[in-house]
């Protein structure tokens, strides 16, 4: 029988999802949920074009929780959501109205790492299977060059001891993203929540597992580059409809973490992060490097097989055709054939699923969520107080970062 999904949100990310599905096996997308209702209608429809499930549409989550036809739920809505939303999981579960036995969590999991707990207490105790949907942990050009650097380099001449990641566009597509508040932070959690964790998968040993890691300190570094500028302040009030003013409010658009973990063997790797809503070129740019003794990875997604050209003469409507976040329409552009895919949601949902079909928590589960913005709250502290933090920081758990702080004052 294959597993029935339910997509709690209809915007960017499950459309995304939806693509992917057409290379997953052993499961249909029965239903999806957004408050309007817009989203969820958009995203049904595009499942059934796609032929990857025909969703039943709802806008009550308590109903969109209820319906039998679903066995378990991806949660794709906005951050400021997640704790309500795993709340009501654990309310329709317990109390019976709900027969759904896993969850899977977008990244990042939550705005800090108070809700994190929050969150996973919620579903834990509701007894349910879980995942964290970090999808570059699953690209297949990440998996493969951790695969053969370990299998060949690390092998003859010793684990690897810097993993470096990178993901840079020009920012977000919504507007709540925008927001400190309704997302917790600006670009070190938005995209440095991936970077983070691709930084630790390359690292750890995979014959030892993710315990082959400790963290023992984190260097945080945040700024705001570009979109403090005048006239790109007045720019993102005309794109957000006035939702958000960075002459009174912002986020960082640039950030770098550095993590040091001491690893079962005694030595001491480093994972550097880098990130930044402040670039400008041909599309969302993912780069990834593993450095050992006598080996060396590169992976760069705006490197791809595929390039286009289209003259000045070529002229129509801006769009996200050719790969996601592209900048412009003309010159020679690099052009993704399965995004999804490259960025690793394909195999991430397949992983999923056979998980909970098999009955067990995901290889990449709300543990890791919760290690990741531990990392995170870390690098925001660092940054605030210009200091390394040592781990374990207890003081953590309750740390807000401060763009978040500051914009909590504008929300009513």
């Amino acid at each position: 029988m294959p597993l029935k999904i339910g997509f709690i949100g209809g915007g960017f990310v499950a459309k995304f999802h939806v693509r992917a599905w057409q290379g997953v096996r052993d499961s249909e997308i029965t239903a999806v949920y957004s408050p309007s209702g817009r989203g969820a209608r958009e995203t049904a429809e595009l499942a059934k074009q796609l032929d990857v499930g025909n969703p039943k549409v709802y806008t009550d989550l308590h109903e969109f929780l209820s319906d039998p036809n679903i066995d378990a739920v991806w949660v794709l809505s906005p951050n400021y959501t997640r704790v309500d939303v795993a709340k009501a999981i654990y309310e329709e579960v317990t109390q019976g109205r709900s027969k759904i036995k896993a969850v899977a969590f977008e990244k990042p999991l939550a705005r800090n790492l108070s809700e994190a707990y929050k969150i996973v207490d919620y579903i834990e105790k509701a007894g349910l299977l879980h995942g964290y949907l970090e999808n570059q942990v699953f690209s297949p050009s990440v998996v493969r060059g951790k695969e053969l650097a370990w299998r060949r380099g690390a092998a003859i001449s010793g684990r690897p001891y810097l993993a470096r990641a990178a993901e840079e566009h020009g920012g977000p597509h919504s507007p709540w993203f925008w927001h400190p508040y309704y997302s917790g932070g600006g670009v070190l959690l938005d995209m440095g929540c991936h970077s983070v964790e691709a930084g630790r998968y390359m690292l750890y040993n995979p014959q030892k597992g993710k315990e082959d890691l400790k963290p023992i300190e984190v260097i945080g570094y945040t700024a705001c580059l570009k979109w403090k500028r005048p006239e790109y302040i007045e720019k993102l009030k005309n794109m957000t409809n006035g939702f958000v003013d960075y002459s009174k409010l912002y986020a960082e658009d640039y950030a770098r973490i550095i993590v040091n973990y001491e690893t079962s063997d005694g030595l001491v790797v480093t994972s550097e992060s880098s990130n930044a809503w402040s670039f400008i070129g041909p599309g969302l740019r993912l780069t990834f490097e593993l450095f050992g003794p006598e080996y060396y990875v590169q992976i760069n997604t705006l490197q791809p097989e595929l390039y286009v050209f289209f003259s000045r003469e070529v002229k129509g409507p801006a769009g996200e055709d050719l790969v996601e976040k592209q900048a412009a329409e003309q010159g020679l552009m690099p052009a993704l054939p399965d995004e999804t895919f490259t960025y690793g949601y394909t195999w991430e949902n397949n992983q999923m699923v056979k998980a909970f079909l098999a009955g067990r928590n995901a290889p990449e589960n709300l543990h890791d969520g919760v290690l990741v913005m531990e990392l995170l709250m870390a690098a925001y502290k660092s940054a605030e107080e210009k200091r390394i933090i040592k781990l374990p920081d207890p003081s953590l758990k309750e740390y807000l970062p401060l763009p978040f702080r500051i914009a909590s004052k504008f929300v009513k």
